[in-house]
């Protein structure tokens, strides 16, 4: 038995497309039409203040490459606002069957990486983890993590996920783990997780499993002595309560007891505004589904010049754009070949010439991390919840 993924080579050939575009070519090599036309990848025509977080270039990229065109595109990271983020340009049947999957790896890793710059904007100083790769089809984790990572967020949790972006993944430790070891056992899971793992792993300690998380927190404390780095609550919604009371309670508990050099760590269904509750008495945070289940953006690729024409269907804007950042954080859209605005920052640089990518465009995911901190900076971008 097979799992059900379209395959890579589906993808680069051009399989994993709608049946439209199969009847498409048909229909245009029938005619004997090929026309060179400018597309562009465009969520908005205009700005309108709601900003999103460019991710999915470098899948984009990969699709693209070795084929006969040229493409620009906004780098990974940046804040976007209206007008196109990719714009191609050769002739039509070179590119017409890749744009779904195009759109894919744009659309889904952009709603990644804006909820996850959401949850990092909401605790900007603290620790935030990626842990939402168990939501979503394994076959995209390093889309999820690669995402999270381009937001700013400080790691992540999936093992093959980092693998393939180059990273190691990290986490602490489920419940499952001391529930092996049985209720009134926890120590013995403590110290064997210790004893079990590598000497660059924190020592996190689950404190929720059986009892209350003040006396769990205290008894890993005395259990593991100065290698217990911090304690982590996942505290189950229905046994919750009020969350921040039970983070303050374990904060004063170890205090108390002489551990104030233990951090506390906290997970479990968290989004921005709970971090906002919560980063003043806890550490860290486990976000997942906050991040890894957004909505992805709705992108469009839509034909905006046929033989240096400009031209689009009823709705959508004619002729080839660029897109602006100005110093003020504002972003303006206006069509390429007219002077842009004042001091402002062309955001579409060249991506691929004739099939190859651009040196100097950096796909990286530590520019990607950079950009995206500059520019929320820049254009106030998660301040509204302040």
């Amino acid at each position: 038995m097979e799992f059900d993924i379209v395959g890579g080579d589906a993808i680069r050939e051009g399989s994993a497309t709608d049946a439209y575009f199969d009847r498409t070519e048909a229909t245009l090599r029938h005619a004997g039409r090929n026309p060179r036309v400018v597309a562009e990848v465009t969520a908005d025509q205009f700005p309108d203040g709601d900003y999103e977080l460019l991710s999915g270039v470098r899948d984009a990229a990969a699709l693209l490459e070795g084929r006969a065109l040229d493409v620009d595109a906004v780098p990974p990271g940046r804040l976007f606002d209206g007008g196109p983020v990719l714009r191609v340009e050769g002739d039509y049947l070179e590119f017409a069957r890749l744009e779904t999957s195009l759109l894919g790896f744009l659309s889904h890793a952009s709603g990644i990486a804006t909820a996850a710059l959401d949850v990092r904007r909401a605790a900007p100083a603290s620790l935030v983890l990626s842990f939402g790769a168990r939501h979503v089809h394994p076959s995209i984790a390093a889309v999820v993590e690669r995402g999270a990572l381009t937001a700013g967020l400080d790691g992540f949790s999936h093992v093959a996920g980092g693998e393939v972006l180059g990273r190691e993944a990290g986490g602490t430790m489920p419940h499952a783990l001391t529930i092996c070891f049985g209720r009134g056992e926890q120590e013995a899971g403590w110290r064997a997780f210790d004893e079990a793992v590598g000497p660059t792993v924190p020592r996190v300690a689950l404190c929720d499993t059986f009892d209350d998380e003040a006396d769990e927190a205290l008894r890993a404390a005395e259990a593991l002595g100065d290698r217990l780095d911090s304690v982590r609550l996942h505290t189950t919604g229905s046994r919750r309560g009020d969350f921040r009371h039970i983070v303050r309670e374990v904060r004063w508990t170890l205090d108390a007891h002489g551990r104030d050099d233990v951090d506390i760590f906290v997970s479990g269904g968290l989004g921005p505004a709970d971090l906002r509750e919560l980063r003043d008495v806890a550490d860290g945070f486990g976000v997942g589904g906050s991040v890894s289940n957004a909505d992805p953006v709705d992108f469009a690729l839509d034909v905006v010049a046929v033989d240096g024409e400009p031209t689009a269907k009823r709705g959508k804007l004619p002729g080839v754009k660029q897109v602006y950042r100005t110093p003020d954080g504002s972003h303006h859209v206006g069509l390429e070949r007219e002077p842009g605005p004042e001091n402002g920052e062309p955001l579409l640089r060249p991506l691929l010439r004739g099939g190859e990518v651009v040196e100097g465009f950096d796909l990286g995911i530590d520019a990607a991390a950079e950009r995206a901190v500059r520019d929320a900076e820049q254009c106030g971008y998660g301040t509204e919840g302040e």
